[in-house]
């Protein structure tokens, strides 16, 4: 019987590395396939690729696979970053990496992988993808987190549906980060001890303030407390974010003292699109920062269909711990999520993901918040 043929993902990182490596041990024909995404200035001191090709290279020489480069730069300009650009010039904050994924990673790369006659594709993701195998959802698969729930990223997945799931592995979802940098020592791969890499993709390690004022157009603006005193100026809202702290730029501007005499920090609160004004306040557990409630839109479902109105627990943001909420689908590809416990700065633009367990049932693009006052 011939091996199933399995095109994955190789970024010149560990983690595709050792998952190229573990397919091949679990008798796969494995072809490793490099996507340069973004060349707009590849030259540039905070940009990898190149390097990154060079470490693909010498892993699939060393774990006995052949790879290639596939350029995905056109597509991921039309499909990811023009939306990147959209979404912050309303003021909002996306989250590039759910749609790369999305519409690059499974589904550029999906349709590429199945031309090279692939039976299936895979990723070094850590997540997991379970095949219901009995009553009515039989044939049906569910996204799962993966077992090391420090580096799960079934939140950046949560918009795959169900023929994306159908084609795809997730060699990593099973083991831990430490047992990755363990196998990747023990075979003397190149890139065993390369550092993971951070930050939005096409932006890399560089400024993001200096990247983001290439593309867009920004207007200066009144920076306001909650009583509505101007207490400085913004460079433009598309440079702020819900909760930030650092870079507001208020320099000696006074500020109420904790028990223990040290000044409370301020905190990026709200975004007023049409005024143009941005509303800072003093303390983390600011009422302005704490929301109960909040309403997505965009939504995507794994199994297909919204989950019934109900407790469920959810994510609002990367690495925080699940919460309880309340789910009501609003209709019209839209929900509502209530929270027993006020969430800290939820931000417009960001994916709301809700899980049952580990399962990842899908999610939206948060649309709007309601605050404490």
């Amino acid at each position: 019987m011939a091996k199933k043929k399995v095109v994955i993902g190789m970024s010149g990182g560990v983690d595709s590395s050792v998952a190229a490596w573990l397919l091949k041990k679990q008798g796969y024909e494995v072809i490793g396939l490099f996507m340069k995404n973004w060349e707009d200035d590849d030259d540039a001191e905070y940009c990898s690729t190149r390097q990154d090709w060079i470490d693909a290279v010498s892993v699939a020489d060393v774990v006995g696979v052949d790879i290639e480069a596939v350029n995905f730069a056109a597509e991921y300009k039309d499909r990811v970053f023009a939306e990147f650009l959209r979404e912050y010039q309303a003021g909002r904050t996306p989250n590039p990496d759910v749609l790369c994924n999305a519409e690059i990673k499974f589904k550029a790369f999906l349709d590429h992988a199945m031309k090279l006659g692939a039976d299936l594709i895979a990723t070094g993701h850590y997540a997991r993808v379970r095949e219901m195998g009995a009553g009515s959802n039989a044939g049906r698969f569910e996204l799962l987190k993966a077992l090391d729930a420090s580096k799960d990223q079934s939140y950046f997945l949560h918009r795959l549906n169900q023929a994306q799931l159908s084609k795809t592995l997730f060699p990593l979802g099973e083991i831990h980060k430490t047992e990755v940098r363990r196998i990747a020592e023990r075979l003397n791969l190149p890139n065993a001890k390369k550092k993971d890499s951070t930050g939005i993709c096409f932006i890399g390690e560089r400024p993001f303030r200096e990247f983001l004022n290439r593309y867009l157009a920004y207007q200066p603006g009144p920076m306001k407390t909650p009583d509505g005193t101007t207490v400085g100026e913004h460079v433009g809202l598309s440079f702020y974010t819900l909760g930030q702290r650092k870079g507001i730029g208020l320099g000696g501007l006074k500020s109420h003292k904790k028990a223990d005499g040290d000044n409370e920090p301020w905190y990026v609160a709200r975004k007023d699109v049409e005024s143009n004004t941005i509303y800072i306040v003093q303390g983390r557990h600011h009422p302005w920062l704490l929301s109960p409630a909040l309403t997505a839109a965009q939504t995507s479902w794994v199994s297909g269909q919204a989950p019934q109105a109900g407790m469920l627990s959810a994510k609002t943001r990367y690495r925080q711990a699940d919460v309880a909420c309340e789910h009501r689908s609003l209709g019209d590809a839209a929900f509502s999520l209530a929270f027993p416990d006020p969430q800290w700065a939820v931000t417009p633009g960001q994916s709301a993901v809700l899980y049952q367990g580990d399962v990842c049932l899908g999610g939206g693009i948060i649309s709007g918040s309601r605050a404490l006052l």
